[in-house]
């Protein structure tokens, strides 16, 4: 069985499966393997620098790939830089998207749009997105602050959405995880943790292991390290990581160390003295999923016939 979807159809690609765009840690080699593996690789937004870096590994690839940007942080010419690698999407994210989106159009790029509300969700709808992710609170690194969990989110935006294709996104590290979006009526799934713990990941050996090893009843979802590092996330976006000593010091009193400019500067002294990690664990609730380290082209495969599998057992075959 194949598992061809809206989502496959209109981008060439074999299955189901996309990665999530996270920055720092999908760079050109992830998101071209990811491709190749048959799944639509995603590289993290960045400054002119790490497009001029990442991009080109994953250009010549002859495979469908996309980049994604943080609708508050990006600016036009960042896109337009991408744009200029021929991605086949461009994927927005956190914030108004609609200043990029006759941008991405005009260079034959399809816009996804990643939303964690409804609200969202129907501004994506406005703007003309080709195609929504769904984002449930699971998911590993930044998310809505009073969001909803991925198995009611994404049929709301599904039957909001209408004829637009929808990917679910949060809590996904198996084949399993992707049959249950396509269950739910998503076109297909976008996975973020599972893909960090992989050999073409940018993430430092040390944070691997400490995914492989993670439990998802460990994470925890706040603002302490986006306060702490001095990060100009708007604050109704929160952070989903594995434990951190400042989180466990400033957990509920995130005002407090808003308001103390000794408190964060003492953080970073404590990364420049290698007392604490030089960043966050981004994982999501799945981690406990993740037990192995594999080429990312072998890890897409390996869920698209886990999907199947647990597809075909729910039908009784």
């Amino acid at each position: 069985m194949t598992l061809s979807t809206v989502f496959t159809r209109m981008f060439g690609v074999r299955h189901p499966i996309a990665s999530a765009p996270m920055g720092g840690t999908a760079g050109g080699a992830l998101a071209a393997a990811v491709s190749h593996g048959g799944g639509l690789g995603m590289v993290g937004g960045g400054d002119r620098e790490w497009l001029a870096r990442e991009l080109p590994i994953v250009a010549d690839t002859g495979r469908p790939w996309g980049v994604g940007f943080l609708c508050w942080s990006a600016d036009v010419d960042q896109v337009e830089q991408a744009l200029e690698f021929r991605p086949a999407a461009v994927m927005l994210s956190f914030g108004d998207p609609s200043p990029f989106v006759d941008r991405i159009r005009a260079a034959g790029a399809a816009v996804i749009v990643q939303v964690t509300d409804l609200d969202e969700a129907g501004q994506a709808l406005d703007a003309g997105a080709d195609v929504i992710v769904a984002q449930g609170t699971e998911s590993g690194g930044h998310g809505a602050r009073n969001g909803m969990s991925t198995l009611p989110f994404v049929p709301l935006v599904v039957d909001l959405a209408g004829p637009v294709p929808v990917l679910a996104a949060g809590g996904m590290a198996d084949g399993r995880g992707v049959a249950a979006a396509l269950a739910l009526g998503a076109a297909g799934a976008v996975i973020g943790t599972r893909f960090q713990a992989t050999a073409e990941s940018l993430v430092a050996p040390a944070i691997a292991r400490q995914i492989v090893a993670g439990r998802g009843q460990d994470t925890e979802r706040n603002s302490v390290l986006d306060i702490a590092r001095g990060s100009r996330w708007p604050s109704r976006y929160t952070a989903r990581t594995l434990p951190h000593p400042y989180i466990d010091q400033w957990r509920d009193r995130e005002p407090e160390l808003a308001a103390s400019s000794e408190a964060q500067q003492a953080y970073h002294a404590d990364v420049a003295r290698k007392v604490l990690p030089p960043l966050p664990v981004w994982a999501g609730e799945a981690v406990g999923l993740v037990t192995d380290i594999p080429p990312a082209a072998d890890l897409v495969a390996a869920l698209a016939a886990q999907a199947e599998d647990a597809l075909d057992r729910a039908r009784g075959s």
